[in-house]
């Protein structure tokens, strides 16, 4: 897989300073102090994850103009946290020994600008590109000629080992007037460019990321013909690391695809229906919010999409873990609505957070183990250990409970969630714990090993959660209430997640969550996401999309199997039965890629996911209409979501059509299948790794 993304465009001078960001913090200079080559398993006994990068002076700081190494740097010091490791630095004197150092086991992963060449795909193996580049030929400036044929005989100096040198030896080998000349191995592209200047060389191939910016300091070359367009640029593990591999790509690609749907902006009414979406700050648990199987559910969930609908929204839902992180994710404006079964209170009133009209009643309950004697009067709570989130609401009600004499022990376990606490309760790890009633309940059916001891007096509403100067949204939401409260959605929407046990032990059973599989086929998709360098989770997320897990589907059209490949598609790849659950998944990921493969490679890796699902729903042609079509109406062609998305709807329409080239397609059908694969693509991310995301069904 070649997905990429696009890097913001930095002064050259700015990235002189780079070697001295490289050179803060804690690092080893030239090398750790033990010696590891085992794969993820083995690093996370050692609690590290060491970073190999080269140690740039302020010349080779120049070199990749336009790829902002800090970013790298971030963004692998994110991985390793996120794998539960420690990163730590490590620093190579160049680039060359890289691999050496890496297979040595003296670190764990190169994060650079890595370039992909054949000799060291020998020695090690890539993850998912990071970035994909051109190679173009630097001539003197006085040389004509606008192809490698027009030059006639030129002599193309390569540095020794380099990509620059593959990609030289290949034109000679396509071309009788070209030739090789090597060079030394430590040269960079200054000093390349500076002898095709002096007149030392005929030629030089530099990467299109420097190239630009240094030009503008050599007015006696110029940029001749792109000698390799798809130039990648990658990470690299040893050949032995598969399970650290596999984690590297699902990283790079949730962590890109995240990025993208994230914003910050305090919004009302006006500027929520302009742009067309709600986006829902909630919580996963099973009361408001999660992914079954394929599907997000949750009562609270669907009750505000039904909100959205009736007013032509779709909904983003943004997931945090706990009521503070939801009410910070309210103020900064990374959402407008807080939907997390969330208690009105005097505490959060005074703090200025304005709450819609209750749209459920439930009270609260003393939770214990199924051993437990229910409680006589609320006086046994004295002596008693309460465990409770310190943001929660129940804290409000225990302190209120000491405040009249009743002498109970109040424990905040800070990230604590209803549920996982209920768990403590039960494996006798906490005395006690508190829960809403309808909470209570579900927990209740499908296990047998808790008890409510006590309900506690007086009922409590749950409401809507929004910022004081919301005025209209809360009008609006307040109008929702009153029409559907207790009316038919509204009831039979409460029952199937609160009273129909049937259906709360199904929807427990095959919730999505850590250490759970999410199909049936999640080694498959395992074994081809790493073979393509995908995130087997968007790959579960399609092969739901396209088949709901099902080897014997088949479409109208004739397409077969989990990825619904057609049969002649599938023999190109060269697997003749697509209901074979392995043939079907592992031509599935070759058409992807090779769909992938063929847009641009200025796209972000998001768009170029975006754009490879369209192309695999609608057809590469299409998709590129689309793109032709939103240049044309003032749209950003290498954006999929607000832009090529919008371009595509269009083509439906016959005045559309009559211009595109492959004419016309029912564009609301790639729309929907790449927003609900991506989706629920980010549902899966968050639900198996219990990450901070967003998700926009």
């Amino acid at each position: 897989m070649t997905s990429i993304f696009r890097w913001p465009r930095h002064a050259q001078w700015l990235l002189v300073l780079l070697p001295l960001v490289f050179l803060l913090g804690g690092c080893d200079s030239g090398g750790a102090n033990y010696t590891e080559t085992g794969d993820l398993e083995s690093l996370r006994e050692r609690g590290q994850l060491r970073l190999l990068a080269p140690r740039f002076d302020e010349e080779q700081a120049l070199v990749r103009e336009g790829v902002p190494l800090q970013e790298f740097r971030e963004q692998a010091e994110i991985l390793a946290q996120s794998l539960g490791l420690t990163p730590r630095w490590v620093y190579a004197d160049s680039t060359d020994n890289l691999d050496d150092m890496l297979n040595e086991g003296l670190a764990d992963l190169i994060v650079t600008n890595y370039t992909v060449t054949e000799s060291r795909q020998e020695k090690v193996d890539f993850c998912t590109p990071v970035a994909v580049i051109r190679e173009y030929l630097v001539l003197p400036k006085d040389r004509q000629g606008d192809s490698v044929e027009d030059l006639g005989e030129v002599r193309i100096a390569a540095p020794e080992g380099t990509a620059y040198q593959e990609t030289a030896e290949a034109l000679a080998e396509r071309h009788d007037t070209v030739s090789v000349e090597a060079v030394e191995a430590a040269l960079s592209d200054v000093e390349l460019l500076e002898g095709v200047a002096s007149g030392l060389y005929q030629a030089a191939i530099v990467d299109s990321n420097a190239l630009d910016g240094l030009l503008r300091t050599f007015d006696q070359v110029r940029k001749g013909p792109v000698v390799n367009p798809r130039r990648r640029i990658a990470w690299a593990v040893r050949s032995d690391n598969p399970e650290l591999r596999a984690a590297v790509n699902e990283f790079l690609v949730s962590h890109r695809v995240r990025t993208s749907v994230r914003s910050e902006e305090r919004r009302d009414w006006a500027a929520i229906n302009k742009d067309g979406v709600l986006r829902v700050i909630t919580s996963n648990n099973p009361a408001s919010y999660f992914l079954w199987r394929g599907e997000l559910m949750g009562f609270d969930y669907d009750l505000i999409r039904h909100f959205a609908r009736q007013h032509d929204l779709r909904v983003r839902m943004v997931v945090r873990d706990s009521a503070s992180q939801m009410f910070d994710a309210l103020q900064t404006g990374a959402g407008d609505v807080i939907a997390g079964a969330m208690t009105i209170t005097e505490r959060r009133k005074a703090e200025g957070w304005r709450f819609s009209n209750r749209y459920l009643e439930v009270h609260e309950q003393i939770i214990g183990d199924a051993d437990d004697e229910p409680f006589e009067s609320v006086q046994e709570l004295a002596g008693r250990t309460v465990v409770v989130a310190p943001d929660s609401a129940f804290m409000d009600t225990l302190e209120e409970l000491r405040e009249q004499g009743i002498d109970v022990r109040i424990e905040p376990r800070e990230g604590a969630t209803t549920e996982m606490l209920i768990q403590d309760v039960v494996d006798g790890e906490i005395d006690l714990t508190v829960a809403d009633s309808h909470v209570a309940a579900l927990e209740s059916t499908y296990r047998e090993d808790l008890r409510p001891l006590w309900t506690l007096e007086g009922s409590r509403d749950i409401a809507w959660v929004l910022r004081d100067d919301q005025d209209q949204l809360v009008e609006k939401l307040n109008a929702y209430i009153n029409r559907n409260y207790r009316g038919l959605f509204y009831n039979v929407t409460f029952n199937r997640y609160f009273k129909e046990s049937k259906t709360i032990r199904i929807h427990e059973e095959y919730r999505v969550e850590a250490g759970k599989e999410i199909s049936p086929y999640d080694d498959l998709a395992k074994e081809y996401a790493l073979q393509y360098g995908f995130d087997w989770r968007l790959l579960v997320s399609q092969m739901y999309q396209e088949s709901k897990f099902n080897p014997d589907a088949v479409s109208f059209a004739g397409a077969q199997g989990l990825m619904q490949v057609m049969p002649r598609t599938a023999r190109q790849f060269g697997f003749d039965n697509p209901h074979d659950p392995e043939q079907g998944v592992a031509a599935g990921s070759a058409y992807l890629e090779w769909l992938e493969e063929r847009f641009p490679q200025r796209l972000g890796m998001a768009e170029k996911i975006y754009f490879g699902l369209a192309a695999y729903n609608a057809g590469h042609g299409h998709v590129e209409d689309a793109r032709r079509l939103a240049q044309r109406l003032g749209k950003n062609p290498d954006l999929w979501f607000g832009h090529v998305e919008e371009a595509m709807l269009l083509l439906s329409q016959p005045r559309y059509a009559r211009q595109a080239r492959f004419g016309y397609v029912r564009g609301s059908e790639p729309v929907k299948y790449v927003r609900e694969i991506r989706n629920r693509y980010l549902g899966y991310v968050q639900f198996t790794e219990e990450h901070n995301i967003s998700a926009e069904p």
